[in-house]
């Protein structure tokens, strides 16, 4: 496990020695964008009114301050369950050129395809840690699609070692947490064959 420190704009060449289980910590440009920008983006046809190229987007429905005049503040900023956005993922990723995906919680396969492809990264935020999460976030700098409501409001953040960020997927398709599953399954079987030792004696 390796520790990385990437700032916005990103390039493949920044991504090509990643792999996963290493740790990220990110500065730059994050747009927060889940299950509604996607579908509008994918489904609708309807641009992101945001640039993401070579940028960071966020699953994650926030909290968020309004101050007036325009002027907002994060207050909180967990992320959601990343695997809701599968389905749209890898066409998001192709039509968008987002090089950092974060959320909560493992992708499939058409994420593993987009990573692989396009040359981005799946990461995951430890969940629990939203209000922490937010104090990385120096600065709202636009809202767009307003429309939608506060948790699918396109939040553009300014952010500062947002982290610790665990790499799910990486440059080459490969999947952490597909490759736990084979693993614990293995460790699974292992344990049920003694614990099946140990009570045959129970009918």
């Amino acid at each position: 496990m390796r520790t990385f420190h990437l700032t916005t704009p990103i390039s493949d060449a920044d991504l090509e020695e990643i792999r996963i289980g290493d740790i990220i910590y990110l500065n730059g440009t994050m747009v927060t964008c889940r299950d509604v920008a996607h579908r509008r983006l994918v489904e609708e046809k309807m641009p992101l009114p945001v640039d993401v190229r070579n940028k960071a987007i966020l699953h994650a429905g926030p909290i968020v301050k309004d101050l007036g005049n325009d002027h907002y503040e994060m207050v909180s900023v967990g992320p959601t369950t990343s695997m809701r956005m599968e389905k749209f993922e890898e066409e998001f990723v192709k039509q968008t050129g987002v090089k950092l995906i974060i959320g909560k919680g493992g992708m499939g396969p058409g994420t593993q395809r987009a990573c692989e492809k396009y040359k981005a990264l799946q990461l995951v935020y430890p969940a629990g840690n939203a209000v922490y999460a937010a104090t990385k976030v120096q600065k709202i700098v636009d809202a767009q699609w307003r429309d939608l409501g506060m948790p699918e409001t396109l939040w553009v953040c300014k952010i500062a070692d947002f982290g610790p960020l665990v790499v799910a997927i990486d440059t080459t398709g490969a999947n952490l947490f597909e490759q736990n599953k084979i693993e614990f399954n293995r460790r699974k079987e292992a344990e049920i064959q003694k614990i099946n030792a140990q009570v045959r004696f129970i009918k």
